[in-house]
């Protein structure tokens, strides 16, 4: 199969990540892959939720959305009232984060990853999720050597990717055109040392076997693997 941009099935799109994006943010990434593009952000706050106060234990929160014209018809503004879609998307960025963070190395303070998204051409929410832990860990890298923390609360790197069947053909990163026409398409969650967090898969339009599963899942893992080594490359000078 050719895709329309010359890759091959096992390929992911280019992806570049900028570091210190915001001027104003704790910790800042501009993330592309491909034609999608995600700005995150960082804000850490010295107080926790009602529900975990006194605990001695942090907590990590996300929020995502789409600007109007990140698409190629605007889409109206979401109100306070967010969209189901967009609810949970955010709720997915915010357990992949939280799957690699020891909350009470982090204390009683709580990060909120801002995720939004100027321009999507498919695979908005791994974008956001494998930009999302760099400008965190990033955040963290600081938290320490600035002494708020004793130690990093890390304990693992998070990435995540899409694969699909499109065509027949296995697909790993689908853009917009591919995904809007995949007859299975799923979203993985895993962590650098190949812990699965989160496994999203959908027929779209017929149903699909065990061992295409594992085949996606494979593809998938591969796709990680490649966007890990990205994610310690942007991570390796430190403020």
């Amino acid at each position: 199969m050719t895709r329309s941009d010359g890759r091959k099935t096992d390929w992911l799109r280019p992806v570049t990540i900028k570091k210190d994006y915001l001027k104003f943010a704790e910790g800042s990434v501009l993330i592309e892959v491909g034609n999608t593009k995600v700005i995150t952000s960082v804000t850490v706050e010295e107080r926790v939720p009602p529900f975990l106060q006194g605990k001695r234990t942090g907590w990590i929160t996300a929020e995502y959305s789409m600007l109007p014209r990140s698409v190629q018809k605007r889409i109206p503004r979401e109100s306070s009232l967010r969209g189901g879609r967009t609810h949970e998307i955010q709720r997915l960025i915010g357990r992949s984060l939280r799957a690699v963070v020891d909350m009470t190395i982090l204390g009683e303070r709580t990060i909120t990853v801002d995720c939004d998204v100027i321009q999507a051409d498919g695979g908005t929410r791994c974008a956001s999720i494998t930009g999302a832990y760099v400008a965190l860990a990033d955040t963290i890298n600081w938290l320490v050597d600035t002494g708020a923390v004793d130690k990093s609360p890390l304990m693992d790197s998070v990435a995540a990717t899409s694969v699909g069947i499109v065509g027949g053909e296995r697909l790993l990163d689908l853009a917009y055109e591919e995904d809007s026409t995949a007859e299975v398409d799923m979203n993985v969650v895993m962590t650098g040392g190949g812990k699965i967090v989160e496994v999203q898969g959908t027929a779209e339009s017929s149903p699909f076997t065990k061992k295409e599963m594992d085949s996606l899942f494979m593809l998938a893992k591969k796709g990680i693997r490649e966007l890990t080594l990205i994610q310690k490359k942007s991570l390796e000078k430190r403020r």
